[in-house]
């Protein structure tokens, strides 16, 4: 009997509630399941789990089986990082995908210094701006801005995305400067196809805060809303990585910068962690590395308050 495997079913199936979660989890059999369980019963001399018709609970063994459990797994996959550093340089193609906006502002950089660093590697990179099946666009990596993430994938946090509603002098000299959040709904605001389509939601010091949207111009991409955005057709709210640069240069002025809109993580996506190659294991550490060494994707806590976002037509 594989005993490392047999903790890892041990621990799904506590953290899955039933066999036949573990198994579809796993992608084993229920049978399968039931004998590593009897097995892992037989080597540890007791039974771990109460099995009812209803429900499952650990025994006193079995609490105290997960606790090292779990070590011993999150030791297995601290000796699998040190072997794939310890081996060859990386080598091989990833196709990785993301969003127009995060290739312009982070990827591309991102994956030239990756590519100097290592010259036995390529990567493939495919832009888009909806979520794609991984395993039918044969998909190694995903870039997702979210905070929905889908529980039969594998994620890794990244970095921090904010965001921030802004508007051109030109479109605020002609429509006034909304004050208040419930001021949106009487301006004309660009909307994201995928993301607060019909409704914004922001965090303020009283706490959260939303307001219908809505405008005559929607798209499924935020570089095409801010090109809008800049020739004055209305009010968008985007990317803080994309409009850092126009902020800057007055080109265009943030709104109501006591509230700040819902933040999202910056994550990886990838299929399964259990056959990870040593190249997209390199890849990912890299990519955390280098949102770690850059302000702009760190949480707030973390950036200089000189960083935010500031304009003398700031409101």
């Amino acid at each position: 009997m594989d005993r490392l495997t047999a903790l890892q079913v041990f621990v799904t199936v506590v953290e899955q509630g039933s066999l036949s979660a573990a198994a579809e989890r796993l992608d084993m059999s229920r049978a399968m399941v039931s004998r590593y369980l009897g097995e892992l019963e037989g080597w540890m001399g007791a039974r771990l789990l109460h099995r009812t018709t209803r429900r499952l609970s650990l025994t006193g063994p079995g609490e105290e089986t997960l606790v090292r459990a779990r070590s011993m797994l999150a030791l297995g996959e601290e000796m699998e990082r040190l072997a794939a550093h310890a081996g060859d340089a990386p080598k091989g193609q990833l196709r990785v995908t993301c969003s127009y906006s995060l290739a312009d502002a982070f990827l591309m950089q991102a994956a030239q210094e990756y590519l100097s660093r290592w010259p036995g590697t390529a990567i493939d990179i495919l832009q888009l701006d909806r979520t794609v099946n991984l395993v039918e666009e044969r998909i190694d990596l995903a870039l997702r801005i979210t905070n929905d993430l889908d529980p039969n994938l594998v994620a890794r946090r990244l970095g921090c995305c904010r965001s921030v509603v802004c508007a051109s002098p030109a479109y605020l000299k002609a429509h006034g400067t909304p004050q208040r959040v419930q001021d949106l709904a009487l301006h004309n605001c660009l909307t994201y196809s995928y993301f607060g389509k019909s409704l914004w939601q922001f965090e303020g010091a009283d706490g959260p805060e939303s307001v219908p949207v809505s405008g005559n111009l929607s798209a499924n991409t935020s570089n095409l809303l801010l090109k809008s955005t800049l020739l004055g057709s209305g009010v968008s709210m985007q990317p803080l990585y994309s409009v850092a640069d126009h902020l800057e240069r007055g080109e265009l002025l943030p709104l109501l910068t006591k509230l700040e809109p819902r933040r999202l993580g910056v994550y990886g996506i990838y299929t399964t962690r259990k056959q990870m190659s040593p190249l997209l294991r390199s890849f990912i550490d890299f990519l955390v590395e280098r949102m770690a060494q850059d302000p702009l994707w760190q949480e707030p806590s973390q950036r200089s308050a000189s960083w935010a976002p500031s304009s003398p037509g700031a409101q």
